[in-house]
């Protein structure tokens, strides 16, 4: 994994370079030819990149075309190729392509052997981001489709003047982008904007909205996921069969088809020049992945990376002492990632994406049961019983959201709902809905996040959701399209991860895997245990796992990865609270109304059981307001002002 910033400057525009204050007084990895105005783009690079060291601190190096339009920039953390010839930015031998990758590739030394055969392009090292231009040479703008792995990435072509910006299918490696002074400004994180002109500003909609979790938006005012009005071309997307259609193959041979993909995403992951661990929760996705490394290991001969040794699997947890009141669920993925940085790990697999394709979730039990699946007749689940389950599963699902102070009313008939096939789980996604904005913000008219999902899937997705998918795959879809794209891959994983600048590698993103277990039955997914009069979620992953786990994680129920909601009156947590929830801290936001949080961080550690989902809510806000205050002091944020104040 490593960290890239790049500038365009657009067509027509009359940029030119400022002063910045004090830029750095060295280039690192740039030669400039006595140009003021390179060398002036050189630092302003610099500068950017010098804000994201923690994703590369191996090296970094630039790339400025003749005419000052372009500037590559890329801070290295060395996983494959430690050499020097392993260094980025990348270029072809004629000097026309010029590329910088943020990720890992998989199966690329199959691709290089392709290409030898193909083509006479020369690699100058052995990392597998090389390949990145090789493949535009040879197959044009479809060489995105041959990219296996988790990625993002930036490519110039001087010839045809074409520059080109893209992300693996899942979203696992960030990519932003803001329009600032006439140049498009794309990097790994949006504080590299930081150096280059940005001045960032609250995007309010999007908070109201919850556009920064569903869509393409960010918490900022012009920063995107997504090349909206640039020009956006979609390479991939996640797709499902017509629900009507009736799968042909027994469940021994899907249960084989899930396995065999396992071990192959698993084995690719393995491959670094640097030792490779697991991250351990105690779940059955981590487990999983570190039975099957145990049986590739032992019985396959692979390596973990450059490890010799063949007997042991390296894997990081946390825990505490039985007497502290917590357990290893309580330790947020920030905390574990320090551990395998400081015994000198840089790359570790994780189990994200599984509970998201295998139907691992409760909240997505209703939307299974929302509809008979056709596609499995051998499904144990009578009609009759699928209807009283879903009466029973509805309700329990209000009572659970009502019961931790979150909004359970938003669970009836709406046009979101209508949009979407009448799936719940996106009226579980918006259950939590901050109360704490200014008065003026209404000016933005009525906010509805369950809206916001519901536009976000394109025409093409909506008619498949309403006529063809069943309704959990359908939950599946929305879900990976907002909270594993915005917040599981990002906020619990990348950045907490390249924090500590640790690469990990989620074999269950796998596209190879996920298109599979995509096109089987939902009830292979979600099974109805009769016996038990229970569901079994994750089944066939379950299934595929057996040889690989023990008894108790086979039968292991869900173990969510989470934080506490209340926490010691008077303690270190609400001490910081306290002192970051300040009336002149909140006005400084300008979108917060102090009079709605000035009692929060009170009512949060208030001593005793009374009014505990009160005491939740309030911490959750308390929280998140938190985030804001510290994003604004850090980011330098201008006060949000009314729209029709704005000068």
């Amino acid at each position: 994994m490593c960290g890239i910033s790049c500038i365009l400057t657009l067509e027509h525009s009359s940029h030119t370079l400022k002063e910045r204050g004090h830029l750095p007084p060295g280039v690192n990895g740039v030669s400039v030819n006595g140009d003021e105005a390179s060398t002036k783009l050189a630092k302003e690079l610099d500068a950017s990149l010098e804000l994201i060291v923690h994703r590369g601190p191996d090296s970094r190096g630039q790339w400025i075309s003749p005419d000052n339009r372009v500037a590559l920039g890329h801070v290295r953390l060395a996983i494959n190729d430690l050499s020097p010839d392993g260094a980025q930015p990348f270029h072809d031998a004629s000097d026309t392509v010029h590329a910088v990758v943020n990720g890992e590739l998989y199966d690329h030394e199959r691709i290089r052997s392709e290409l030898l055969e193909k083509t006479d392009y020369k690699f100058k090292g052995r990392s597998d981001c090389e390949i990145v231009i090789a493949l535009y040479k040879y197959y044009g703008l479809n060489f995105l489709h041959k990219l296996r792995g988790e990625f993002a990435l930036v490519l110039y072509d001087s010839r045809t003047q074409l520059f080109i910006a893209a992300r693996d299918r899942y979203g696992i490696k960030p990519l932003f982008w803001t329009i600032q002074e006439g140049r498009l400004l794309v990097a790994a994180e949006a504080k590299a904007f930081l150096p280059l002109g940005w001045r960032p500003e609250w995007d309010v909609k999007s908070l109201l909205d919850a556009g920064w979790n569903h869509d393409e938006r960010t918490l900022f005012k012009g920063v995107s996921k997504s090349f909206g009005h640039i020009e956006q071309r979609q390479y991939w997307d996640i797709e499902y069969p017509d629900k009507r259609t009736l799968d042909p193959r027994s469940e021994a041979e899907m249960i084989e088809g899930v396995r065999s993909r396992m071990l192959d995403a698993i084995r690719l992951r393995l491959r670094a020049d640097v030792p490779v661990g697991v991250y351990l929760s105690g779940g059955i996705d981590s487990s999983v992945i570190a039975g099957m490394i145990t049986h590739l290991v032992k019985e396959r001969g692979e390596r973990m990376g450059n490890d010799k040794e063949t007997e042991r699997v390296c894997c990081f947890s946390v825990a505490f002492d039985e007497d502290s009141g917590f357990d290893e669920s309580n330790v947020g993925k920030y905390a574990l990632s320090e551990v395998p940085e400081e015994l000198g790990f840089k790359v570790v697999l994780t189990g994200e994406g599984a509970d998201e394709n295998f139907g691992g979730y409760p909240l997505y039990l209703p939307d299974y049961l929302r509809e008979p699946d056709l596609a499995w007749p051998a499904n144990p689940l009578s009609e009759a019983m699928r209807k009283k389950q879903l009466v029973k599963t509805e309700e329990a699902a209000k009572q659970y959201y009502a019961s931790v102070g979150a909004d359970a009313s938003n669970r009836g008939p709406s046009i979101p709902r209508r949009m979407l096939n009448d799936i719940s789980t996106v009226s579980s996604m918006t259950a939590f809905q901050l109360t704490v904005f200014a008065d003026w913000t209404q000016s933005y008219g009525s906010c509805d996040p369950q809206l916001t999902i519901a536009n976000n899937a394109d025409g093409r997705v909506r008619a498949k959701i309403v006529n063809q998918w069943h309704p959990l795959h359908s939950a599946q879809y929305v879900w990976s399209k907002g909270h594993l794209a915005n917040i599981f891959l990002t906020c619990l994983g990348d950045r907490t991860e390249m924090a500590h600048s640790i690469e990990a590698r989620t074999p269950f993103l796998d596209h190879h895997l996920t298109e599979y277990v995509n096109g089987l039955p939902p009830s292979v997914k979600i099974r109805y245990d009769p016996g038990s009069d229970t569901f079994v979620e994750k089944w066939v992953l379950r299934e595929a796992s057996k040889p690989f786990i023990t008894k108790e994680l086979y039968e292991r129920k869900k173990h969510p990865y989470s934080a506490p909601t209340t926490y010691p009156h008077g303690g270190p947590l609400h001490k910081l609270l306290d002192g970051l929830i300040t009336r002149a801290n909140v006005e400084d936001l300008g979108f917060v109304a102090w009079e709605k949080v000035s009692g929060l961080v009170s009512k949060a550690f208030e001593e005793g059981d009374a009014d505990l989902q009160g005491k939740a809510m309030a911490m959750r806000f308390a929280f998140t307001v938190a985030q804001w205050i510290v994003l604004s002091k850090r980011f330098g944020i201008a006060k949000a002002v009314p729209p029709e104040m704005v000068c």
